[in-house]
């Protein structure tokens, strides 16, 4: 925030867990009637909800957030290999058809192309342990899904990952390093060019 608000770059965050953010899809995310009262159907009923502005009024919250926004950045710590379940329901309330994918209106040509993300996350595990051969696998796998098919699929164009290695186990020292690599790799950001987004960069 401090980095970037340098910049003057206006700089919005939302901390899920201070948010008490429900990460639960549910049949509460549709305000008002059903589109099919018969037979609850998650992803037809959200996306007729929002064609008609009918979603949970957190959830239209984080999306004009989403549509005021340049770059996403997602800070959190790999959880099995995965982003934290409440990001994950982020993920899934917010990212709904309609407002940021409408088949085929997917990947290149996603409803949310013209916005940048990065994902910027510590591990609990080594470098050493995320390298290919190594016994996690190469850190790009777990990235698949997360930037392939959440990002990429809504059509955001990626910058690679900011990956903090092991910072529980490190010294205090190696930690604040770890933070001015941060802010200085902030500093030229906007300069940066996405990642191919293609098997090729995950998986060769």
């Amino acid at each position: 925030m401090e980095e970037l608000s340098k910049q003057g770059c206006s700089v919005t965050v939302s901390d899920l867990y201070a948010m008490q953010f429900e990460p639960r899809a549910t049949r509460n995310d549709v305000v008002g009637c059903l589109h099919n009262s018969e037979e609850f159907n998650y992803g037809v009923e959200t996306w007729e909800a929002y064609k008609r502005g009918g979603l949970s009024s957190d959830v239209i919250e984080e999306q004009k957030k989403v549509q005021g926004a340049d770059l996403l950045i997602f800070q959190f710590p790999l959880y099995w290999f995965s982003m934290p379940a409440i990001m994950k329901g982020w993920m899934d309330r917010v990212l709904v058809q309609g407002f940021a994918h409408e088949f085929p209106n997917c990947y290149d040509s996603g409803l949310l192309k013209n916005k940048l993300a990065l994902f910027s996350f510590t591990t609990g595990g080594s470098e050493e342990m995320y390298a290919k051969g190594s016994i996690n696998g190469d850190i790009r796998y777990l990235l698949w899904p997360m930037q392939h098919g959440i990002m990429h699929f809504c059509g955001v164009k990626v910058l690679a990952p900011h990956i903090c290695f092991a910072p529980e186990y490190v010294s205090e020292e190696k930690r604040k390093e770890m933070l001015i690599a941060w802010a200085q790799r902030l500093k030229t950001l906007w300069k940066e060019e996405p990642i191919n987004c293609s098997p090729e960069w995950y998986f060769q």
